[in-house]
């Protein structure tokens, strides 16, 4: 009876203590930052523009038939990392190939609250402007600048404008 106990016991404490070993793994989603930065940083492409017009939508307009083709392969690179750095740099086709690769930097801020992204897309404008996150997965980023909101005697016109990731 005494080993039986005892055999109880330590089959018990093995069991306790085994259990307290095992670390069970869940997958965790990626944040807002991750889809957008990546690990390190991430590059989009502009993909396309739609105009809304009081409420109204233009159909979508490719990036390749409304810029010069010298900057519709433009790379769009957000960084991971405290500092929040903003790169954009030259595709393939230069539009002078004196060009640096990067031709601009500046930072990038996200606002989980209310999916405000900051940050400087020169189709529209040379400064930071606050475009508020339609959709965010892993290849598609879609931001949207309602004009009114920026400038307050703007019309009642947003641009929705659609970004691919470069990673595959």
């Amino acid at each position: 009876m005494k080993n039986i106990l005892k055999y109880a016991l330590i089959l018990g404490g093995l069991t306790f203590f085994g259990s307290g070993c095992s670390e069970k793994l869940e997958p965790k989603p990626l944040t807002y930052t991750q889809l957008l930065t990546g690990d390190t940083k991430k590059a989009w492409l502009f993909s396309s523009i739609i105009v809304v017009d009081n409420g109204t939508a233009d159909p979508a307009l490719n990036a390749r038939d409304i810029i010069d083709p010298c900057f519709a392969d433009d790379q769009y690179v957000f960084y991971a990392g405290s500092e929040k750095k903003y790169e954009i740099a030259e595709g393939n086709s230069k539009c002078d190939p004196r060009d640096p690769d990067v031709y601009y930097t500046d930072s990038w801020s996200l606002v989980n609250a209310n999916a405000q992204l900051e940050f400087v897309f020169p189709v529209l404008s040379s400064q930071n402007l606050p475009y508020v996150v339609k959709t965010l997965t892993a290849n598609t980023l879609t931001v949207e600048l309602y004009v009114d909101k920026v400038f307050p005697d703007g019309d009642n016109i947003s641009y929705r404008i659609t970004f691919v990731s470069l990673v595959k």
